[in-house]
């Protein structure tokens, strides 16, 4: 049994004593009236006698009725006695029940609240959860879009130059293993791979207006200072500023997405260009030429297989790690902002072309 219906119960069984007890006392109250009227009734009869028997008689009704209402006085005191002491009882039964009330409402409103925070929080998981889902076939939508918009064959425009009294590069290898890794790739049929040679400056744009391409590699020599290095008319070294080469791909192609520079200390040229495209990459330092072919083949036979720029680019470093290892961190890869580079496809991948 609750510890509250205890106290009920007890609330319920003092007030049944008190009214036994009340009734007790009325009883008690009911004879000492009795008694006072034989006392009225035998004084009004001496008042009407003069018979010393019938006196000695009355006399003795009133004396026993004095007596009785005595004892019957002693027996209400008692009563009243009882009767407030269990009004006390009553009391302190009540005061017990109104306590345990109060402590099964404090209880039930901190339960309440336990469990209104537990819905808020549910609720809030749930929101969340849609919330998720929501963005997260946002995110799909845009992904499908993305690769939707994926050519279904892309031009690679691959700029060389070795100026008159630079180091003698072997250029024409990495173009020849760049063709051969891109004809052993699944979609060699998808690329289209365009060699300028011996680039002037004013061949980039005539280039890229012919073209119009969807990467643009340039591959030769670079300065630390970030400047690339092309030709004058006399073959001799011709150097380019980044900020040259920026506005010249601007202003030529808004289809470019990729811009790769395969040449020494090009990073600021990649990140400088990224304002414009998609993706670039670019050299940290210095880089040797066999390094440069190797890692350059592997990252257009990775985008041959369908693969994303990032992961084309994560592919063509680990081989670089196997070849080259002390220059496995040259080459770096640039993203726009605002793009995922797991979801950005040169090449449009095969699940797309089902």
């Amino acid at each position: 049994m609750a510890l509250i219906d205890t106290y009920r119960n007890n609330v319920s069984r003092k007030r049944t004593e008190l009214s036994k007890l009340s009734n007790d006392r009325a009883k008690e109250s009911e004879k000492k009236a009795k008694q006072k009227q034989k006392i009225v009734s035998a004084m009004n009869s001496l008042k009407h006698t003069s018979s010393q028997s019938t006196i000695r008689s009355k006399n003795s009704e009133i004396e026993r009725a004095e007596k009785e209402i005595a004892s019957i006085d002693k027996k209400i005191a008692e009563l009243d006695t009882k009767i407030t002491k269990k009004d006390k009882e009553i009391a302190d039964e009540e005061k017990k029940v109104r306590n345990e009330e109060d402590k099964i409402r404090k209880k039930q409103e901190q339960e309440d609240k336990k469990r209104q925070k537990g819905n808020e929080k549910a609720l809030q998981k749930i929101n969340q959860a849609v919330s998720i889902q929501h963005q997260q076939q946002i995110d799909m939508k845009r992904d499908i879009e993305m690769l939707k918009a994926v050519p279904e064959k892309i031009t690679v425009l691959f700029f060389a130059t070795n100026p008159k009294g630079t180091t003698q590069l072997r250029l024409d290898q990495e173009a020849r293993s760049i063709q051969e890794m891109i004809r052993k790739s699944e979609h060699r049929d998808f690329i289209s791979f365009e060699t300028r040679w011996a680039v002037r400056p004013l061949d980039i744009l005539q280039a890229i207006n012919e073209v119009n391409p969807d990467v643009v590699h340039f591959s030769g020599h670079g300065v630390d200072t970030g400047e690339l290095v092309l030709e004058n008319t006399d073959g001799s070294a011709k150097i380019v500023t980044k900020e040259a080469i920026t506005q010249t791909i601007m202003s030529s192609s808004d289809k470019i997405h990729l811009l790769f520079f395969n040449a020494c200390f090009s990073y600021d040229q990649a990140h400088e260009i990224i304002q414009y495209v998609d993706a670039a990459i670019g050299m940290t330092t210095s880089v040797s030429d066999e390094a440069a072919c190797i890692f350059a083949a592997q990252f257009y036979s990775s985008l041959g297989f369908g693969l994303s720029v990032k992961k084309a680019f994560e592919q063509a470093k680990g081989v670089m790690m196997l070849e080259s290892p002390t220059e496995a961190n040259t080459p770096m890869l640039y993203i726009k902002d605002g793009i995922d580079a797991d979801m950005l496809f040169i090449v449009k991948p095969a699940a797309l072309d089902m």
